[in-house]
C-alpha cells in the first residue's frame, strides 16, 4: 500500500519496456521522487515479479517482443486486481488509447515523455491505489465491528465467547477455535481478524482438509519454477500473501504429519522455504486455526505432533453446539427468515409458534448450519407469511430432541400455554402423516381414539385435518 509522505507518495513500481534506456530513465526518474522500482524487459518476466511481490503500479510499454503490453494488461485482473496500469508507446494514436483504456489501464502516455507529464501520471494513478486501499480498510474495519448475526445471541454460552473473542483479538497470540461442524468456526476467525490490528491486512483462508495432500505445501509456501511437473513459474504461498495479516487454517486436524514438521518452523521462526527455493521468506504473520477433532486425543493416537498442539493452541475459544443454546434459535431462525425472504422475493416475515417449539426441541446435530438450511427450505415452501409446521422437513419434525436444560425465564412462563402448543403442533403433525385419518392418527401418537378426539375438540382442531370444526 502506498506510504504518504511529505514529498508525495512512497511506493512499489514495476517498470517493463524491451528498450533499455527507457528503463533507466523511468528507474533514475522514479528513485529520485523517492519510489522503490523494479524493471523488466519483457512481459513474462514482469508476470512473474507480479506473482510473486506486490507492486503499486505498474508502467508498460505496449509493444514488445513476445507478449505486449496490452496481453500484461488484459492478466492483471488475475495477478493484481487493484494495481493501476499505465501504458507507454512509440506508436501512439487515438485508436491504440482508446483501445487500452477499454482493456482497463488507467492512463496512456506517448514517447518520448515529458518529465512533469509522468510525475503527474504516476501521482494521480497512486492517489487512485490509494484511495482503492482506504475503502477496502474502512469495509474490513466496518465488518470486524458490526460482526455477523450469525454470531450473535443472548445465551449465556455465546456471550462467553464473544467476550473472550474481544479480549484476545487485538493480540498477536495464536488461538485454536474448537467445536462441531456448523457451529461457525469461520465466523469467528473472521471475527477475532476484524477486531485486530491487522485488520487493514488480509485475512486468508485455508481448508487444510480439502486440498490434496501432494499439493497443501505448494498452496501454503509457494513453489518455484522448475520445481516439480507443472510448475511453469514462481507462485506465491499463502503464508505470503498473509504477510501483515492472518493465517487462518480451517481443519487442521487433516494437515499431514510430514507438513506439520514445516509449518511448526514456520511459525515458530517466522520464516519458510518455497517449494524447490533455497532463500529463507520471512513473514509477519497471525496464525488462526479451527478443527472439529480434539486435536489432544490426535496427538496421544499419533496423528498430531505434541509440539505443534501446544505452539497452536495458546488461547483455545470453545465454540457451543446449538443444542447447548436453545435460546438463540429464535433470533437465528428469524434473520434466516429475512435473508432468504430477500434473495428468494418471498413475503415470510416470521414463523409460527409452533413451528419455533419444533426448532428449540430438536438436537440440530449440524448446529447454526443445519438450521440454516432448514430455513431456507421453509422460506421456499412457504406459501403465507408465516412459517408452518409443513415447511419444516421430516428430520426436525421427527429428529432426535434435544437434552432436557433449564428453560424456565427469570421472568416466569405460562406453562399451559407452552404445553398447549406443543400439543397441537404433535396433533396437527399427526393428522398430517396420516392423511387426516384420526385413527391412525390416534395410533402414531399412543393415545386412543376417544382421547385424540377429546384433546382436538379441546383444542379446537376437530376439522378432518386438525384446521377447525368439522
Amino acid at each position: 500500500m502506498p506510504i504518504l509522505s511529505s514529498e508525495g507518495y512512497v511506493a512499489s513500481i514495476l517498470v517493463v519496456d524491451d528498450e533499455r534506456s527507457m528503463r533507466e530513465f523511468l528507474e533514475i526518474l522514479l528513485q529520485r521522487d523517492g519510489h522503490q522500482v523494479v524493471s523488466c524487459g519483457e512481459a513474462e518476466q514482469a508476470v512473474l515479479a507480479l506473482e510473486s511481490d506486490e507492486f503499486d503500479l505498474v508502467i508498460s510499454d505496449i509493444r514488445m517482443p513476445g507478449m505486449s503490453g496490452m496481453d500484461l494488461l488484459d492478466r492483471m485482473p488475475e495477478l493484481a486486481p487493484s494495481t493501476p496500469v499505465v501504458l507507454i508507446t512509440a506508436h501512439g494514436s487515438t485508436e491504440s488509447a482508446v483501445e487500452a483504456m477499454k482493456h482497463g489501464a488507467y492512463d496512456y502516455m506517448t514517447k518520448p515523455c515529458a518529465v512533469d507529464e509522468i510525475r503527474l501520471v504516476v501521482e494521480k494513478a497512486l492517489e487512485k491505489r490509494s484511495l482503492s486501499d482506504e475503502n477496502t480498510r474502512l469495509k474490513r474495519q466496518l465488518r470486524g465491528r458490526t460482526g455477523s448475526p450469525e454470531l450473535l445471541g443472548r445465551s449465556a454460552a455465546m456471550q462467553e465467547v464473544l467476550g473472550l473473542v474481544s479480549q484476545v483479538a487485538d493480540t498477536r497470540t495464536n488461538i485454536l477455535i474448537s467445536g462441531e461442524s456448523g457451529t461457525g468456526k469461520d465466523l469467528i476467525a473472521r471475527s477475532l481478524h476484524g477486531q485486530s490490528d491487522r485488520r487493514d491486512h488480509a485475512l486468508i483462508a485455508v481448508n487444510c482438509g480439502a486440498i490434496p495432500e501432494n499439493l497443501l505445501e505448494s498452496e501454503l509456501f509457494g513453489h518455484v519454477r522448475g520445481s516439480f511437473t507443472g510448475a511453469v513459474s514462481n507462485k506465491m504461498g499463502l503464508f505470503e500473501a498473509a504477510d501483515g495479516g492472518t493465517l487462518f487454517l480451517d481443519e487442521i486436524g487433516d494437515m499431514p504429519l510430514a507438513l506439520q514438521v514445516k509449518v511448526l518452523r514456520a511459525i515458530q521462526e517466522r520464516t519458510f522455504r518455497r517449494v524447490g527455493g533455497t532463500t529463507d521468506i520471512r513473514v509477519d504473520v497471525r496464525i488462526l486455526c479451527a478443527t472439529n477433532r480434539r486435536l489432544d486425543e490426535e496427538v496421544r493416537a499419533g496423528r498430531f505432533r505434541e509440539d505443534l498442539f501446544y505452539r497452536l493452541n495458546v488461547i483455545e475459544v470453545k465454540l457451543p453446539p446449538l443444542r447447548d443454546r436453545v435460546e438463540d434459535i429464535a433470533s437465528l431462525a428469524r434473520h434466516f427468515i429475512a435473508r432468504f425472504a430477500g434473495e428468494l422475493g418471498k413475503g415470510v416475515r416470521d414463523l409460527e409458534p409452533e413451528v419455533l417449539t419444533q426448532l428449540e426441541r430438536y438436537a440440530f446435530p449440524g448446529n447454526v448450519r443445519e438450521l440454516e438450511n432448514v430455513m431456507e427450505r421453509a422460506v421456499t415452501l412457504a406459501n403465507t407469511e408465516r412459517i408452518t409446521l409443513d415447511c419444516l422437513p421430516d428430520t426436525v419434525l421427527c429428529g432426535e430432541a434435544a437434552a432436557p436444560r433449564d428453560r424456565l425465564p427469570p421472568e416466569g412462563t405460562d406453562l399451559n400455554q407452552l404445553l398447549a402448543s406443543y400439543e397441537r403442533s404433535l396433533l396437527q403433525e399427526g393428522l398430517r402423516r396420516s392423511g387426516g385419518v384420526k385413527k391412525k392418527a390416534a395410533a402414531l401418537l399412543g393415545v386412543s381414539f376417544r382421547s385424540l378426539r377429546y384433546r382436538l375438540e379441546k383444542l379446537g382442531l376437530d376439522g378432518p385435518d386438525g384446521s377447525g370444526p368439522d
